[in-house]
């Protein structure tokens, strides 16, 4: 069976994805800060912590096998005005969006690019690509996730690795601000309704796909048309 790690796999869209992939065939291994229960096995780890997410790949590959595909979900939102952030808040948006998103590819691509096999999938946003005037530190993170996404593609794609980025819309999980689930925003959407967190796993097992070659340094929002 394919092997692969799923960070934020708790909860939400890593929740989703852990099952979705499980179901596709894969045995999963979770990287989250609580267990998280859809997957085979799971590592409480903080993906800022790049020591210990190297740690977590040493062992899924020791006790497992090779990690065939990755998700990047690990993520929190804070919706903060531009005026009302600090320091820490910046620093901590960077250190999990990030730099937690680079540390788990990074680990995954050391050892996907010798054995020229493999695939990444990380998670962006819609509003890494308009911006959010009440979320700047996410909304910047998510727009260097997009960025690294493009740049690790760029170089791991001539040895056989594709690294993909799914950026979803406002996705009817825990992390959705309270405002975002009232009647006046839904009918602000062109499909007039939420992402399903599933819609997004779906997305996901189809860009990790081996047969989707040809998909490589892409970033797709499926977002219920919050973004045309």
């Amino acid at each position: 069976m394919p092997i692969a790690v799923v960070t934020g796999a708790a909860s939400g869209i890593g929740a989703a994805c852990a099952r979705m992939l499980t179901v596709a065939g894969y045995t999963v291994t979770g990287i989250d800060l609580q267990p998280a229960p859809d997957c085979a096995s799971s590592f409480e780890v903080d993906v800022a912590d790049a020591d210990a997410v190297e740690a977590v790949f040493a062992a899924v590959e020791r006790d497992l096998g090779q990690v065939d595909a990755v998700v990047t979900a690990a993520g929190f939102y804070e919706w903060v005005p531009l005026f009302d952030l600090d320091e820490a808040m910046v620093d901590r948006a960077v250190d999990v969006l990030l730099s937690g998103t680079a540390n788990v590819c990074r680990a995954a691509l050391r050892r996907m690019i010798p054995r020229a096999h493999g695939a990444i999938c990380t998670i962006g946003s819609e509003l890494g690509l308009t911006g959010d005037a009440d979320a700047v530190h996410y909304a910047m993170c998510k727009g260097a996730v997009h960025a690294l996404t493009k740049t690790m593609a760029l170089e791991a794609a001539p040895c056989g690795v594709r690294v993909n980025c799914v950026a979803p819309g406002p996705t009817d999980t825990p992390m959705l601000k309270p405002h975002m689930k009232t009647p006046d925003y839904i009918a602000s959407l062109v499909l007039q309704r939420l992402v399903d967190p599933n819609e997004i796993a779906a997305m996901v097992a189809f860009v990790l796909d081996s047969d989707q070659h040809n998909l490589v340094g892409q970033v797709i929002s499926p977002n219920a048309g919050a973004v045309i």
